[in-house]
């Protein structure tokens, strides 16, 4: 193509074509190599791609100032070396890395010699281009100007740096190679300094999150650049592959120039695939870079898993590679003379310091074994720690055991003892080694999250998790952690660092992780009791921030299933403190006042609900019943509709009488009823047993009035769903056949609100009663232990239908002819406003 554009321009020429016809022809050339760029792509990726791109725009920019000459110059044309002019590439396109929808960034030098009309040709050479639809960025400076230029500005001098000769006079080049030179040896020292604390701030500025910043973020393409900066001028280093063997091996460097390769791979398929500039590795761009850069999902992740996975892992061996070379790079110009008697003031051990509460390792110390590794990271635990690169790179030299030793994790059990840790497993991690000091890491590592939720992988939230432990600023959250034994504290530090370390499996990661946590905590030797404390934390660790978030928390329902999970007023405190440490490590937005409060809301409601034991006894036998229930085949076979409203049922009571396969059959009878107000069951094979479903009023006082010549053995009534309730009752005999066409028609009548029925009223005395208007916020509580008699349960439902009181649940048993009866009652002012008049119509016989 690039001869065809040069024979086009050609043609042009002779027939007199002006600038607008050339630099047209030369859009309409880029246009067609633009949209190859896909399938170029497929062929070539990584540094290889962007070389081909570089050469390609260099054609353009060549076969662009080879027209201009000809234009001004005609058939007199000198050669290049003689006409005072150089164009040079600067930045990514100096270095070859010029990626697709990057600025094309030119440096035009020239002397004003006369008789050669330089401005005019620079003039044209630029607007052609610009016409021609080119990126561009420019500087043009006479060859003894480019010194001050870069004196200016540091982006200016590292652009500078990277010149690469294009076209034009090689005379004027060596020239502008001499300016280069002078420019790489002026205030080196403070060169450094200044592109450090540059980096610095963009660190804080475009953090290693779930929408990493390829370019500019931490580890990105911009370390490399800065790395390459310092070793072209204090060493005139072309290649950093030139810094082997001295400053790095051959396997350092490999990884290195992998994880670079990759970053190249994905800036490009990001340019790509956004169709523009765009750096930002966003959530929506993941599935379309993944497929460009042919990615295929496996059974362990997804395509998108791998690409964030993979670039996580880049980032992260960019940021460390740099950062030590540039220290090894540095450390002869940077290294004050003066601190020496400091630094043997503050001799921890052989080559290793304490200077103002960070800790350096001479970039020559040799690893230890992981034994003294351990004892000496629990001698730096103390608040605002922090570690150099040198002993980060004295971590990676860390030499592991095969097998773990009883020492080992008891050294290991001591981190979490002491107050700071959070330093220590930053270290750890920056190092790559925290998945060799806890094993359960590694499925965890540079684990992206597609939530849109978490900001972070899984491996930095968790740890940050533990720096918020560290920085309580809630002050009644900082008292319950402060109130907390040593040892609870010690298993709530190993929590926190675990909550999430069943994550990157396909079963829910709540029980993966409590069970690797109950496997780990048992090798660090904790107690039964808080190795069990800690699982309920992990299995449970989002309860807490969904039940506030999502669930009505004045719910007495909502509370007693969310507290009878934890079981324990200990849980609930511990929990507190982990949804906090959570929360802020997913996103600083997240933890807002609002939702901070409706967390201090749901602790206070259920620190009072503990006092109710048997609420939550009740509530936990039920939840074992819905798991039951949940696992069953029936149950799953159901459609979700029907599903969500059985276990929307109120009455705990029902779950723990009935075996699912009767609830599942309960469920469907009631399905079956439709347009029907009610229907009912008579079964008389051991005893006669009643059970009917109905949507209008049962007059059940009627009912077992018509039926007081029975011995009632017990009843049931539940409220269920649909505004359909349920009732249950047995006689302790078996009739006559020939009486159920009697009892069928005692039944029909008993939807019939009005009927009365005369009985004789049971005897029953006011100590036999007991009432509970605070047995929850929901119902009230009736319990009857009197002698069994006929009609009782005939007398005393009549009163409550009397009085309008809604009967929620029954429990009516009769024990060696001594009745039992619980009544659970709505509180709808019926019944707590009344007691007097209730049990005094009650006790009327």
């Amino acid at each position: 193509m690039d001869s065809d554009l040069a024979y086009k321009i050609e043609d042009l020429i002779e027939q007199n074509a002006d600038d607008f016809e050339i630099s047209k022809e030369i859009k309409k050339n880029i246009k067609e190599y633009l949209d190859s760029l896909d399938t170029i792509f497929k062929e070539s990726q990584g540094k290889d791609f962007l070389v081909k791109h570089t050469k390609k725009i260099d054609s353009f920019i060549n076969t662009t100032y080879r027209y201009v000459l000809r234009k001004f110059f005609g058939d007199y044309l000198p050669f290049q070396s003689q006409i005072p002019i150089v164009l040079t590439a600067l930045g990514s396109y100096g270095r070859e890395q010029l990626c697709i929808y990057s600025d094309i960034d030119l440096m035009i030098v020239y002397e004003q010699i006369d008789g050669y009309n330089v401005e005019a040709i620079i003039e044209s050479v630029l607007h052609i281009l610009w016409d021609a639809g080119l990126k561009l960025g420019h500087r043009a400076h006479k060859v003894d100007e480019i010194f001050n230029a870069s004196t200016q500005d540091i982006t200016i001098k590292t652009a500078i740096l990277e010149t690469r000769f294009l076209c034009g006079s090689k005379i004027l080049w060596m020239k502008t190679e001499r300016e280069i030179d002078r420019i790489r040896t002026y205030k080196q020292k403070e060169f450094i300094l200044e592109l450090q604390k540059i980096n610095e701030k963009r660190y804080k500025k475009f953090q290693l999150n779930m929408e990493p910043n390829i370019k500019d973020g931490v580890g990105g393409l911009r370390d490399a650049n800065s790395l390459f900066w310092i070793a072209n001028a204090l060493y005139r280093v072309k290649n950093i592959r030139e810094l082997i063997p001295k400053y790095i091996n051959e396997n350092e460097y490999k990884e290195y120039r992998v994880a670079l390769e990759f970053l190249f791979r994905v800036r490009s398929a990001l340019h790509l695939s956004s169709r523009k500039k765009n750096d930002i590795l966003n959530l929506e761009n993941i599935p379309e870079v993944a497929k460009l850069l042919g990615f295929k999902g496996n059974r362990y992740k997804t395509a998108q898993t791998q690409v964030v996975s993979q670039t996580l892992h880049s980032l992260k061996t960019i940021k460390i590679t740099t950062k030590l070379l540039i220290k090894k790079l540095t450390k002869t110009i940077l290294f004050d003379k003066t601190n020496i008697p400091t630094l043997k003031h503050n001799r921890i051990s052989q080559k290793l310091y304490k200077c103002e509460n960070t800790i350096i390792a001479a970039l020559n110390k040799k690893g230890d074994t992981y034994k003294k590794m351990l004892k000496q990271c629990l001698e730096f635990q103390s608040e605002n720690i922090s570690f150099d690169i040198g002993y980060i790179n004295y971590l990676k030299k860390t030499k592991f055991d095969k097998k773990n030793s009883k020492e080992i994790y008891k050294l290991k059990r001591e981190i979490f003892h002491k107050r700071y840790q959070y330093a220590l497993f930053e270290a750890l991690f920056q190092a790559d080694i925290i998945q060799e000091v806890f094993t359960p890491f590694k499925k965890i590592m540079n684990l992206p999250q597609f939530d849109g939720y978490h900001k972070y992988p899984v491996d930095v939230h968790s740890i940050k998790a533990l720096y918020f432990l560290e920085n309580i600023e809630d002050r009644e959250i900082e008292k319950l952690f402060i109130k907390l034994s040593d040892d609870e504290k010690a298993l709530l530090r190993f929590a926190i660092l675990f909550h999430d370390i069943g994550k990157g499996r396909k079963k829910d990661h709540r029980i993966v992780g409590a069970s690797i946590f109950k496997t780990q905590a048992k090798k660090l030797n904790f107690s039964d009791h808080l190795i069990n404390l800690g699982a309920i934390l992990i299995r449970h660790h989002t309860l807490m921030s969904t039940t506030a978030s999502q669930e009505d928390i004045y719910s007495e329902k909502t509370i007693l299933f969310f507290i009878s999970r934890l079981r324990s007023v200990k849980a609930l405190k511990m929990l507190y403190i982990l949804t906090y440490c959570d929360m802020k490590a997913v996103n600083e937005k997240i933890y807002s006042p609002f939702f901070s409060s409706l967390l201090k809301e749901l602790y206070n409601i259920s620190l009072d609900t503990f006092e109710k034991e048997e609420l939550i006894d009740e509530t936990s036998r039920r939840l074992r019943k819905e798991n039951s229930l949940k696992k069953s085949e029936e149950f799953i076979k159901l459609e979700k509709t029907l599903q969500k409203k059985i276990l929307s049922i109120n009455s705990n009571i029902f779950f723990i009488k009935h075996k699912p396969h009767q609830i599942i059959s309960i469920a469907s009878w009631i399905n079956t009823l439709k347009d029907k107000e009610y229907d009912y069951r008579i079964d008389n094979t051991d005893n006669l047993t009643i059970t009917i479903i109905r949507k209008n009023e049962l007059n059940i006082g009627y009912l077992l009035g018509k039926l007081s010549s029975l011995s009632v053995n017990g009843m049931d009534i539940f409220k269920l769903y649909n505004d359909i309730k349920y009732f249950k009752i047995d006689f302790l005999e078996k009739v006559d056949e020939n009486d159920i066409y009697y009892i069928n028609e005692i039944l029909e009548k008993s939807f019939d609100m009005s009927r009365k029925i005369e009985y004789n009223i049971p005897k029953i005395n006011q100590q036999d009663l007991i009432f509970d208007c605070n047995h929850s916020k929901t119902y009230a509580k009736m319990i009857l232990h009197t002698k069994d008699q006929k009609a009782l349960m005939a007398h005393v439902v009549s009163v409550f239908d009397e009085f309008g009181v809604d009967i929620a649940t029954a429990k009516i048993q009769t024990i060696k002819q001594r009745a039992h009866n619980l009544f659970l009652v709505e509180k709808n002012g019926k019944f707590c406003d009344n007691i007097e008049e209730i049990k005094e119509k009650i006790c009327a016989g």
